[in-house]
């Protein structure tokens, strides 16, 4: 499956400013960027940096004024797809040290206020099982409503009013998954049938690899239906929305536009 991706955007700043941007599809074994072109106007400081995980990379900038971004890419997605609802989860003792942060609250996943729910909601239900029994739950129970959420909405916040955004859905599946004791990342992402097309996301819960003894694998898991897992690619990973924006301002500025086109052949 190969995805013809476009993305703009662009802000402004009245002074220098400090700026990361991550919006790039990562070249990871599960995708292969078959072309990608970035078009960034001239900035007093510009440098790339590892991503969280070493998954993609993120761009430092310092600037001011109007600066607009471009971006194109042909990613082409190979991504291995077992049923997660067969999978185990593994044992906290047999989780790798990379998996163990993913388990933990995080700014916007309160997970640990979680615990009595999930018990008593999916009770009787582990791994994979579990994952997809808490989608279902979601699914199920929220409205996709654009414009009901902000910056400072927490998957508890999203849990009480029952809508949100694919950020909102992400979060409450990752802090549903932790309190349940498997670890759960949020996923910044491209994929063609999200309506409104934007920056999309989903959530990464990680399970027992049935070909590897006590190994583990990430799968992505998306409760508004809209991402399928054969045709997303990633952008980056994170604990939650604060690890993964494609902007972040550490200083005044304005957003003024984003557009997001993907098209899959």
């Amino acid at each position: 499956m190969t995805l013809s991706v476009s993305a703009s955007f662009a802000f402004s700043t009245e002074q220098p400013t400090d700026i990361l941007l991550q919006f790039e599809a990562a070249a990871i074994p599960e995708q292969q960027i078959l072309s990608s072109e970035t078009s960034l106007p001239d900035a007093e400081h510009c440098a790339r940096v590892a991503a969280e995980d070493d998954i993609g990379e993120r761009i430092w900038l310092r600037s001011s004024g109007r600066f607009e971004v471009d971006y194109r890419a042909e990613i082409e997605i190979e991504r291995i797809l077992p049923d997660i609802a067969t999978l185990d989860a593994l044992p906290p003792h047999e989780m790798p040290g990379e998996a163990v942060h993913y388990l933990l609250d995080s700014r916007y996943c309160p997970a640990d206020s979680f615990q009595s729910f999930v018990e008593s909601e999916f009770g009787g239900t582990s791994g994979g099982e579990r994952v997809m029994a808490i989608h279902d739950w979601i699914a199920d129970r929220f409205e996709y409503a654009p414009g009901s959420s902000h910056v400072n909405t927490t998957a508890r916040d999203s849990f009480i009013e029952r809508r949100g955004i694919c950020r909102d859905y992400a979060h409450v599946l990752v802090a549903l998954a932790r309190a349940s004791t498997i670890p759960a990342r949020y996923v910044a992402c491209y994929a063609p049938r999200v309506e409104p097309q934007d920056f999309h996301a989903v959530a990464e819960v990680f399970l027992a690899d049935p070909t590897v003894e006590s190994g583990g694998a990430w799968h992505i898991v998306d409760a508004t239906g809209m991402a399928d897992p054969a045709q997303t690619a990633k952008i980056g990973v994170g604990r939650d929305a604060a690890d993964v924006s494609f902007l972040t301002s550490f200083g005044p500025s304005e957003f003024l536009y984003s557009t997001v086109k993907v098209i899959a052949s």
